[in-house]
C-alpha cells in the first residue's frame, strides 16, 4: 500500500504527562538556533503537529516532540516542544521523555550508572544528568534554564471571579499561580472538571492584564498557562505542595509540570521561603511527585533569577509508526468539542 507521509514516534510518559518522541520520518528544518528552527515549524510545518496531535491519531492529553540536530556544538541533540495549541520554549516531562527515549532506544549511547548529555531546547541549553540501571534510563535530572517572577500579588479580574490575586512567575514557560484555597479548591480529584474551566478563564484574563515578556528574548511572551497551588508543608526532608496546571485548550497537565514547578520555586524564593538548595517536593493532581532544587540565583538583564533543577522519571508506553493514506479524508486531524474544551469548530486548528 501507498502512504503519503509515515512518521516514527516513541510513546513515552513522565509522572504521567504523555510526550511522545519524534525518531523518524521528518528532516531537519531551517534556523540557526532551536528557537528559530521552533519558529519555522510552527509557521511552514504545523500540519505535522496537527497531524499527530488531533484525533483521530491523537488527543488533547498529548504532546510531541521532534528531535533534531543540535545548532550548539556542546548539545547532543535538539528538540522541539509541540503542544495542542503551543510550540513552547520549555518543558520538564518533554524534557525528561526526550532523554529516556534518546538513552534507551540507543539513539545517544547510555552510560550507566549515569549518563551526562546536553539536550538544546527552544529556550536554551539545559544539562542533563540520567541516572541508568540495566539499560533502563531510572531517572532525569535537568538543569533548567533560569527561572524568574514578573510579578507577586497582581491583581487580576476575571469573569465570574471578580479581583483575584496571582503570581506571575516564567519557568520555561509563563505561568499565572493562583492559590488555590483562596478560590475554595483542596485540589481534589473531584474538583478536576471546574479546575480546567476556570484555569482557562484565569489564564485569558491575566495574559490580557499582566504583560510579560522575557527580558532577554521578547518572542517569549504573554501568560500561557494558570498553575492552582495548594498549601506549602514542611517536613524534615524540606517543603512540599500539590498542585494543578492548567494546559490550552482546557486540561490537566497530568504530572507535576517540570516548568510549572520551576516557576513556583522561583515564586517561593522570592517571598523568603525557599533557599538555596533545599529540596522541594512537587505532587501533581494524581500524586506523581518532581524533586526540585535551587542550585543558585543569576541575573537576567539585571533582573534577579533563580537556577532551577528537575528529577523525575519517564516511561516507554509505545512505539508507533503514523501514517497517512492518501485517500484519507482528515490528514490535518480534526477535533470535537467533545474532549476539546472550548472548541466549537470556528477557530482554527
Amino acid at each position: 500500500m501507498r502512504f503519503s507521509r509515515m512518521i516514527t514516534v516513541v510513546g513515552a510518559h513522565a509522572a504521567g504527562e504523555l510526550n511522545e518522541v519524534i525518531t523518524g520520518g521528518v528532516l531537519d528544518v531551517p534556523g540557526k538556533t532551536m528557537f528559530e528552527k521552533m519558529q519555522y515549524v510552527q509557521t511552514h510545518r504545523d500540519e505535522l503537529r496537527k497531524f499527530l496531535l488531533n484525533e483521530p491519531r491523537g488527543r488533547v492529553s498529548q504532546c510531541v516532540n521532534l528531535v533534531l540536530p543540535p545548532t550548539r556544538p556542546e548539545a547532543d541533540a535538539g528538540f522541539v516542544i509541540i503542544e495542542s495549541d503551543y510550540y513552547v520554549p520549555m518543558s520538564g516531562t518533554n524534557t525528561i521523555c526526550t532523554v529516556t527515549v534518546l538513552l534507551e532506544t540507543g539513539m545517544i549511547p547510555m552510560q550507566e550508572p549515569v549518563t551526562e548529555l546536553i539536550m538544546e531546547a527552544p529556550a536554551g541549553l539545559v544539562k542533563v544528568s540520567a541516572e541508568c540501571r540495566d539499560g533502563k534510563c531510572v531517572n532525569v535530572t535537568f538543569d533548567n534554564v533560569p527561572g524568574f517572577v514578573f510579578a507577586l500579588d497582581a491583581k487580576v479580574d476575571v469573569p465570574g471571579l471578580g479581583a483575584i490575586k496571582v503570581d506571575v512567575a516564567y519557568g520555561g514557560m509563563i505561568y499565572a499561580i493562583v492559590d488555590a484555597a483562596s478560590l475554595g479548591y483542596s485540589l481534589d480529584l473531584k474538583e478536576a472538571g471546574e479546575l480546567v474551566e476556570v484555569g482557562e478563564r484565569i489564564k485569558k484574563a491575566a495574559a490580557e492584564q499582566v504583560p510579560a515578556i522575557h527580558p532577554e528574548n521578547p518572542e517569549i511572551h504573554t501568560i500561557n498557562q494558570t498553575l492552582f497551588a495548594g498549601p506549602l508543608e514542611r517536613t524534615a526532608d524540606g517543603l512540599t505542595s500539590k498542585n494543578t496546571v492548567i494546559v490550552s485548550p482546557g486540561r490537566h497537565d497530568r504530572s507535576p509540570c517540570g516548568t510549572g514547578t520551576c516557576a513556583r520555586m522561583a515564586v517561593l524564593h522570592a517571598r523568603g521561603e525557599l533557599q538555596v538548595g533545599e529540596r522541594f517536593t512537587h505532587r501533581s493532581l494524581i500524586g506523581t511527585e518532581f524533586i526540585g532544587r535551587l542550585r543558585g540565583t543569576t541575573e537576567l538583564a539585571g533582573l534577579p533569577a533563580v537556577l532551577p533543577t528537575i528529577t523525575g522519571p519517564a516511561w516507554i508506553t509505545a512505539f508507533h509508526q503514523y501514517v497517512l493514506d492518501p485517500t484519507d479524508p482528515f490528514p490535518d486531524g480534526y477535533r470535537l468539542g467533545d474532549t476539546w474544551p472550548g472548541y466549537t469548530g470556528e477557530q482554527p486548528i
